[in-house]
C-alpha cells in the first residue's frame, strides 16, 4: 500500500513539474540495492511498473511529456523492459518535460559502467588517455544529453545522498524535507523550488543569482 501511495505522489509531482515547465524531473524509483528486499516486495514493485506506465502514458502524451530511464535496464525482468521501451517510443517525440525514472540504478554502478566504456575505447585505440576529460565522462553516463540537476529534493528527513547521481550533483542545491514521499504534494514541490530560488549558486566562483 505504501508503494501505491508513492505512485500517487509520482502522479502529483509529474503533473506539477509539467505545469511549471520544468525541463527535467528525475525520480529514484528502484536502486541496485533494492534487490536485497524481500522477493515478494520486489516482485510487487516490478508488476506495478507496467501497470503505472499503461495508466499514465495517455496523460504523458496529453501533457507533452517525454519518458526516459537511467540505470541497468537490461537487468530488469523482460516484461518490464518491454513496457519501458514501449513507453519511451510512444512519448519519444514529445518536447516538454523529460520524466526520467532511475531503475536498477546506483551512482557507483553508473560510474563503473562509464569507466568500462571509456576503457574499452582506449583498448581499441579509438581514444587516447589524454583525451579523457569531464565532458567525455559525462557523455558516457546514463544521463548523457541531460543537464546536471539544479535541485535535489531529499524526502523523509534523510541526510544522505543514497548513491544517487553522484557525478551529476557536484554543484546541485540540496533540499531536505521531513515529508515522506507518499505524502509529498505539489505544494511541497513549490516550497522546495521557492527555497531554491532564495539561494546563491557560486560554482566555486563569484555569487550567481538563481
Amino acid at each position: 500500500m505504501g508503494h501505491r501511495e508513492g505512485i500517487k505522489a509520482v502522479r502529483r509531482v509529474v503533473e506539477a513539474a509539467a505545469d511549471l515547465n520544468l525541463e527535467v524531473l528525475t525520480l529514484f524509483a528502484f536502486s541496485v540495492e533494492n534487490w536485497n528486499r524481500s522477493p515478494k516486495e520486489v516482485d510487487a514493485l516490478m508488476k506495478m511498473l507496467p501497470e503505472f506506465l499503461e495508466k499514465e502514458t495517455p496523460d504523458m502524451m496529453k501533457n507533452n511529456i517525454r519518458f526516459r530511464t537511467i540505470g541497468r535496464i537490461h537487468g530488469l525482468p523482460d516484461f518490464v523492459q518491454e513496457s519501458l521501451e514501449q513507453t519511451r517510443q510512444t512519448t519519444g517525440e514529445n518536447s516538454g518535460l523529460n520524466l526520467v525514472l532511475a531503475l536498477n540504478y546506483g551512482g557507483r554502478t553508473e560510474l563503473v559502467d562509464a569507466i568500462q566504456a571509456v576503457a574499452q575505447e582506449v583498448s581499441e585505440g579509438s581514444l587516447a588517455p589524454v583525451q579523457i576529460d569531464e565532458q567525455l565522462i559525462s557523455r558516457h553516463l546514463y544521463t548523457s544529453g541531460l543537464p546536471d540537476p539544479d535541485l535535489l529534493i531529499r524526502t523523509s528527513g534523510e541526510m544522505r545522498i543514497s548513491n544517487f547521481l553522484l557525478w551529476q550533483i557536484s554543484y546541485t542545491e540540496i533540499y531536505v524535507t521531513k515529508k515522506l514521499w507518499p505524502d509529498f504534494t505539489k505544494e511541497d514541490l513549490m516550497e522546495a523550488i521557492m527555497d531554491y530560488q532564495q539561494r546563491e549558486r557560486r560554482f566555486g566562483r563569484d555569487t550567481v543569482s538563481v
